[in-house]
Order: C-alpha cells, then structure tokens, then sequence
C-alpha cells in the first residue's frame, strides 16, 4: 500500500512538472476560444463534492460548498488551463477546510469588467508571513499536512501561472483561524457574455 502511495504521488508530481513545463514553453492561449463556465464549473462542483465525501466514513459529503456562476458567462482563452487553475483552487480549500466548515466558490463581474472567481473557506488560514510564497513551486506551509493531503506542492505555481497566461492574476487572503479566500482576477478582455441563441 505505502508503494502504491508513493507511486501515485510520483505520478501526480510528474504529471504537475510536466503542465508548468509546457506552461511556460507555449504561447498564451487565444482569446477567440470561448469557454462556457457553467459546464466548466459543473464538473468542478462534481469532483469538489466527491473530494469532500472521502474526508467522511460513511460516504456523505462532509463540506457546505455552494457555487455560484453568472449565466451566458464565457473566458476567452484555454478551458483545460482554466478548468485546472480553478479545480486546484476548490480542492484544496476541501482537503484543507475541515469537515463540517464552509466554502463558497464562485464568479462575480466587477465594476470594471473583470471576472473574478474566489474560492472563501472558514477553515484553519494561513499566517501572513508565508502568504506571498504560497504560489512559489514546492513551498509548504505545513509540510506533515501537505503529505498527508497528496498535495505535490505545485498547484498554486501552476493556477498562478495560468492566471498570468490570460494576463489576469492571483490573489490569496487569508487569517489564522479565521479562513482563507484565493481569488483570480481575468481581464475584461477576456470577458464574453455568450448570446443567447433564438
């Protein structure tokens, strides 16, 4: 069993090294290519909820996790880039929140145009000091609890450097016993409202 750990963590790292790798290596995704969040955001909401149910013994899903994603809401730019960025951000608020805390996840339009998906959980927060290396590659704040987690210290470096790639970016908020609320910020220019069709 401790092998077959193993093996799945070296798998999950070198999968994660090779996506930064060709992260950096490509151009910026096109903004002509329109990504429809809603079913996005549906396969997410599946897989967090799935994800919240392995922390329980009986099978139930032990988070209150609400989403929430404007209607006709579309990114210009790559889905897999997107829906990774933002799958990385909502499972880690469930394999850190513990049971029985909230998140609440979802898309917002500012002022300015922007869309801004958040990820706010009350769970144990982050202390300030490690706040601004939270996206370095393999920084940890707890390490003991990263390995417990299967975490590969990587998705933060990666969600920050898909943010970037739709020249948008990463934001992290968080108080020690407080919670945490990690945020992406795109650029009205990569923001479309789908038509609706007749």
């Amino acid at each position: 069993l401790f092998r077959s750990v193993q093996a799945t963590r070296m798998q999950g790292l070198v999968s994660d090294l090779l996506t930064l790798s060709q992260l950096e290596g490509s151009p910026p995704p096109a903004v002509t290519e329109s990504v429809d969040l809603k079913p996005l955001m549906a396969q997410v909401r599946s897989d967090a909820l799935a994800l919240s149910a392995l922390h329980g013994t009986d099978g139930q899903v032990v988070h209150a996790i609400s989403f929430s994603c404007p209607e006709m809401l579309c990114i210009g730019g790559s889905r897999a880039e997107l829906h990774s960025a933002v799958s990385n951000l909502v499972n880690n608020a469930v394999r850190y929140t513990p049971a029985g805390g909230r998140i609440d996840v979802g898309w917002t339009i500012n002022d300015e145009g922007q869309a801004i998906f958040s990820v706010t959980d009350n769970g144990v927060g982050i202390a300030a000091e490690h706040l601004p290396r939270l996206s370095e590659r393999f920084y940890r704040v707890d390490r003991s609890r990263s390995r417990e987690s299967g975490g590969t210290g990587l998705g933060l470096a990666i969600t920050k450097h898909i943010a970037q790639r739709h020249g948008g970016s990463f934001h992290v908020q968080s108080e020690l016993g407080v919670g945490s609320c990690f945020s992406l910020v795109i650029p009205a220019s990569r923001v479309k409202q789908q038509e609706v069709l007749a």
